[in-house]
């Protein structure tokens, strides 16, 4: 009757191994929010300063997070902010770049 006890968190996508990760968790919100950041500013070609910085900020603590990440709750939301902050770096780049050439 042991099993009964515990949940079965093994078949989830967001599966975690129920002990605390403030580190990893820090960087999940950091990178989500850097990524959503540069994403959307990098929708308007005079923020390319801000979208390009944010974005390769983002892109630098997602990575970080994603080598001492633990769960797989952590990897899928540190790829989802890692994707949207090289999109945003990319299209900053493209409208300008990181020191505001035209």
């Amino acid at each position: 009757m042991a099993q009964a006890l515990r949940p079965n968190t093994a078949g989830g996508l967001f599966a975690t191994d129920g002990k605390a990760h403030p580190l990893q968790d820090t960087l999940l919100v950091v990178t989500l929010v850097l990524g959503i950041t540069s994403f959307v500013t990098a929708q308007f070609h005079s923020l390319h300063l801000l979208s390009s910085w944010t974005g390769l900020i983002g892109i630098a603590a997602g990575a970080y997070g994603l080598w001492i990440s633990v769960t797989t709750r952590e990897r899928f939301g540190l790829i989802v902010g890692l994707g949207a902050s090289g999109v945003g770096f990319f299209l900053g780049m493209a409208h300008g770049g990181l020191f505001g050439g035209v």
